[in-house]
């Protein structure tokens, strides 16, 4: 599988679980709001926080036709303009939240949704793309974020095989060769019953990059699920507190459960282990439970070993089970007690 890095940090199965807080419209229109939200991604132990970079007026327009109304679901009522008005986050918001991750320790990068974030972008020295999933089809857009020959992360909601494979297709031939593929559903929130994991191993076996998983469920159930079938990156929606509103409050995690999140993801990758048999340093301290050769008579010295001097007894110290064929109608060197462990040095 191809290496995937940024700013320096492996990405990938042999690496721990590279975790994304994304900050979305959770700032709630307040630049201190968004700062705690960089605060509160670095206090947890996330590995990165991403933002989304646009504005109402290059998403859509302002308009009040049937077209560009929403009806239904968490946005039900709004117009595409007023909800993407409210959520943006400001352009000139970019630059503090970016010196605050890197004060935290925090890679930062974005969503671009126009070639002109892509540029604004590229001044602020990102390390990284996030193409998301309602983008996969822009090929414009995914021609122009490959040019700049950065790390890209793309969200596979909604999308056909097809679809990714054109995709990818763009994003190598026009110089992007670092790709990270992301499973998603793109329901806000997804049903747990609907977030279909299986496909995280279809995606890597059929595209041959690393795959990860852009998560929209309620808790953290689904990325637990998700390191155990191989994703090496979980993206997850950060807010300060639920209770407070905004635009993806609903299946968003609090601070103290995205911490929880970083910690069981890492569990779960270290559960996984290598595959590979024997030397658990877990298993070392019981070998001693297992059966062995000990002598459960006396024997005098130059005694003809018989059956009825030896048994396969635990604790293991003596010679393996399977070793009783070469001990017997051996002569013993020295006086043998009883309850001594079988040993070769013991015969002659």
């Amino acid at each position: 599988m191809p290496q995937f890095t940024i700013n320096g940090r492996a990405i990938g199965p042999n690496n721990p679980p590279y975790i994304i807080a994304e900050l979305s419209g959770n700032h709630n229109g307040q630049l201190e709001r968004a700062l705690a939200l960089v605060d509160a991604a670095a206090d947890a132990g996330a590995d990165a926080i991403k933002l989304q970079t646009y504005t109402a007026d290059t998403m859509t327009l302002d308009c009040d036709l049937p077209d560009f109304h929403i009806q239904g679901g968490l946005w039900d009522g709004y117009t595409l303009y007023h909800l993407y008005q409210q959520a943006h986050t400001p352009w000139e918001w970019h630059q503090p939240l970016f010196e605050r991750a890197a004060a935290r320790g925090l890679t930062i990068f974005s969503s671009p949704f126009d070639e002109s974030a892509v540029d604004f972008l590229e001044r602020l020295g990102t390390p990284a793309y996030k193409i998301a999933s309602f983008e996969i089809t822009d090929i414009p857009l995914l021609r122009y974020i490959a040019q700049q020959r950065k790390p890209v992360i793309i969200s596979s909601g909604m999308s056909t095989e097809e679809e990714i494979t054109h995709a990818l297709q763009v994003l190598r031939e026009n110089g992007c060769s670092q790709i990270l593929l992301l499973h998603c559903v793109s329901g806000y929130p997804t049903p747990l019953a609907d977030i279909n994991l299986k496909r995280i191993t279809r995606l890597a076996d059929r595209f041959a990059v690393p795959v990860g998983l852009s998560d929209h469920t309620l808790g953290n159930t689904a990325a637990q699920l998700a390191i155990a079938l191989g994703a090496v990156a979980i993206e997850k929606h950060l807010t300060l507190a639920r209770s407070d509103g905004g635009p993806d409050a609903e299946f968003s995690l609090e601070p103290n459960e995205l911490k929880t999140l970083c910690a069981q993801t890492k569990l779960c990758w270290q559960a996984l282990g290598t595959g590979k048999s024997g030397n658990n340093q877990a298993e070392q301290a019981n070998l001693k439970f297992r059966r062995s050769l000990y002598f459960v008579t006396d024997i005098p010295a130059g005694t003809l070993i018989k059956p009825e001097h030896i048994r396969r007894i635990r604790p293991g110290y003596g010679l393996p089970a399977d070793s009783l064929p070469l001990i017997i109608g051996k002569q013993a060197r020295y006086d043998i007690h009883r309850g001594k462990a079988v040993s070769f040095d013991d015969l002659m």
